[in-house]
């Protein structure tokens, strides 16, 4: 009975598998990246502060670079695709363990709480292993390729113009290499058995050169990993650069991490994934060295870490012989494109040693210690600012954490609690996050999370659930929830309370906020579906030109509709208004707008994508986010500010069943302005375009 139930229910999801290969020669790998796509556009459709959107798009390609096996994947790893709900991912697990290994992807049908519209948005990230469905599923398949990639800005920027002394035969600054940015990717991986990748890449403005002694092989950003995992006890050893997912990420986050979204409910709990190679082309927040985990016993697990890796930070002397350098800040941007940049690069060492312990008893309890020791090799301590009072100094920092989860049919509990104690008395903070998820019934889930950081809690490779961008000195209540009303109709909103208990860049007293969003989505039929959002949110800034810095309160508040629908086959059309102010109290307020026409046809091996976006905004204050579709594995997220009109064509084009090729053009236009940009990359014209080609070779 039960293959004949496979055989029918395959035939009803036919359609669905049929649409997953409407070109023949992409292959499973690039739909899963599409639906990444797509499914941060949807995610995000209000502008959010606080998160880093391209390590969440490169957090997800890891995750979803191969597809998740049905029968072995555990809870944290279904739970982190942020596609299932407490009581669906709790069906999924009984079903498994009453029923045995599912058969097929079709067998999800059978399972309470799954309904078709389920299903299809996971089939591009799901499979069943070893097993043969009705349209020839590959078990376990090997991903083999090489990427390169070529992009630059049509127009002369400042920074590649001619260098002309002025009359004291003082030489403006000049990038140092061309303007042209590279990319090369290797990568060849068998889901769950091995992993190895080479990434390079060098921006604008870089040169390419050969320096081992100053740090510098070629590409001025060089990542290599190999990883080796489920070999006996050995459940996994990474060696190059790598990433760690523990616990809530108050000591390890490997960026999996979205925050407040319009996901309202699955993305406040952080999944414990362990050890994953870091592929992004951010370039820091990584460990560099080796890590692995092994089984003491079947429900026990330990993980050892070592890393050096040398870190991008601005440096002083603190006398006149340069014998004593001291580390003012941490560099992100991973430019070095002018000898000021390159004077930062690679300029403070750093070493860490690290050890994590797990228990899980049958995925219902979940017990973990973390231990992360970092020593700097210059010391660390920013300028002299009220608002960098309780910041870290000095040379070493070690964060001690526990976390613990534990799951009973459609409630999850969840927490971590972490200390850390550096070598200078301004240490010794505590950071807390405890909540819970659950499914009160099939129509109805739920999201509770509070959070505490102490102002002198230092811990550098946390990334917790919060309201600022870093895990410290904030304490928060959240609430979320979301609600089915029909099959078709989908309300969902959250509530967020927080404060910060000492002073911050840009607001020079203890200050307070509130954030609020409200979303209602309708699916009348598969072709079309329909989104309004509503966001709100009160902060307190220091008040721009006061001289007296009062801090006053300040309300973001946008609205955004969305219209997505197919009037041809292949043809897939996207429309959307979206709106917001910026007020500072006692100020008028800066608004903004923006209204986007996109489109995407696919036809055999050609598929072509654009958009049309006129925007208008009083200024950078209420600028607009907005997700644009880019080439495989690269990401865009740009602000539209000033007045102007944006659009871009993507086409990619399968050649054969090794090589396929993109290309994508953009061009910004604004209205009553004679230059875009500012200092190295200003553009003397009303006008900014930029050109992207890239090729992929699979083996």
């Amino acid at each position: 009975m039960r293959t004949i139930w496979l055989l029918l229910a395959g035939c009803c999801l036919s359609t669905l598998a049929l649409a997953q290969s409407d070109q023949p020669f992409r292959r499973i790998a690039d739909r899963r990246i599409d639906a990444i796509g797509r499914y941060l556009q949807d995610l995000f459709p209000a502008q959010t502060e606080g998160i880093d959107y391209e390590a969440v798009y490169d957090a997800l390609t890891q995750l979803y670079a191969n597809p998740l096996d049905l029968n072995n994947a555990t809870r944290d790893e279904l739970a982190a695709t942020y596609l299932l709900s407490e009581s669906q991912l709790s069906s999924l697990l009984d079903y498994r363990q009453g029923q045995g290994a599912l058969l097929s992807i079709y067998e999800l049908q059978a399972i309470p709480g799954f309904d078709v519209p389920t299903i299809r948005r996971m089939l591009p990230f799901v499979t069943v292993a070893g097993s043969q469905d009705l349209f020839g599923g590959l078990p376990n398949p090997t991903d083999h390729y090489l990427i390169t990639r070529y992009e630059r800005i049509l127009e002369e920027q400042k920074g590649f113009s001619e260098a002309v002394a002025d009359k004291k035969g003082n030489v403006p600054t000049r990038y140092l290499g061309d303007p042209q940015q590279w990319f090369v990717r290797y990568r060849y991986s068998r889901p769950h058995t091995f992993s190895v990748g080479l990434t390079m890449e060098k921006d604008a403005g870089e040169r390419l050169q050969w320096q081992p002694g100053q740090y510098r092989y070629g590409f001025d950003y060089v990542s290599v990993h190999a990883q080796l995992q489920n070999r006996g006890r050995w459940r996994n050893i990474v060696l190059g650069d790598y990433q760690l997912q523990i616990g809530q990420g108050l000591v390890l986050s490997a960026g999996f991490v979205l925050g407040k979204s319009a996901e309202t409910v699955q993305t406040v709990r952080r999944p414990t994934l362990g050890i994953r190679p870091y592929t992004s082309l951010t370039e820091y927040g990584f460990f560099r060295g080796g890590a692995a985990t092994y089984a003491l016993r079947p429900n026990l697990d330990l993980t050892l870490l070592a890393s050096h890796v040398r870190r991008d930070a601005n440096t002083i002397a603190s006398d006149s012989t340069l014998a004593d350098l001291t580390a003012t800040s941490l560099q992100t941007s991973g430019l070095h494109r002018t000898l000021a940049e390159q004077a930062d690069q690679s300029s403070l060492p750093e070493t860490n040693l690290g050890m994590h312990l797990l228990y899980r008893n049958r995925q219902q309890l979940q017990l973990g210690l973390t231990l992360l020791h970092t020593q700097f090799g210059v010391t660390l301590k920013k300028r002299d600012q009220p608002y960098n009072e309780f910041e870290f100094t000095g040379t070493q920092n070690r964060v001690i954490g526990v976390h613990g989860g534990y799951v009973r049919h459609n409630w999850n509990l969840f927490g971590e609690v972490a200390y850390s104690a550096g070598s200078q008395t301004n240490s010794g903070g505590v950071g807390a996050v405890a909540g819970t998820l659950v499914s009160l019934n099939r129509k109805l889930d739920l999201a509770l999370l509070f959070r505490h950081y102490d102002r002198n809690f230092h811990s550098f490779y946390a990334n917790g659930f919060g309201e600022g961008s870093r895990t410290i000195n904030e304490t928060g209540a959240y609430a979320g929830l979301k609600y089915t009303v029909y099959r078709r109709l989908t309300i969902s909103g959250f509530v967020d309370y927080f404060r910060f208990p000492w002073l911050r860049y840009l607001v020079d007293a203890r200050s307070q906020g509130v954030d609020y969003l409200v979303q209602g989505r309708y699916t009348p039929n598969r072709q079309t579906a329909f989104y309004l959002i509503f966001h709100d949110e009160y902060k307190e800034k220091n008040l721009p030109g006061d001289k007296a810095r009062r801090v006053v309160g300040t309300v973001r508040r946008s609205l955004a509709i969305n219209a997505e629908y197919r009037p041809l086959p292949g043809l897939t059309m996207r429309s959307r208004v979206q709106g917001g102010i910026f007020r500072y109290a006692g100020r008028q307020a800066s608004l903004g707008f923006a209204l986007i026409q996109d489109a995407s046809f696919d036809w055999r091996r050609l598929s072509v994508s654009g958009r049309v976006a006129l925007f208008g905004t009083d200024d950078y204050d209420s600028r607009q986010y907005v997700y644009e579709r880019d080439v495989l594995y690269a990401f865009s997220f740009p602000a539209y500010t000033n007045q102007g009109i944006r659009h871009y064509v993507l086409a990619q084009y399968s050649i054969s069943r090794h090589l396929d090729v993109w290309a994508r053009w953009a061009r910004s236009d604004f209205f009553d302005q004679k230059t875009v940009g500012s200092d190295l990359d200003q553009i003397n014209a009303p006008h900014r375009s930029e050109i992207k080609l890239q090729a992929r070779w699979r083996f």
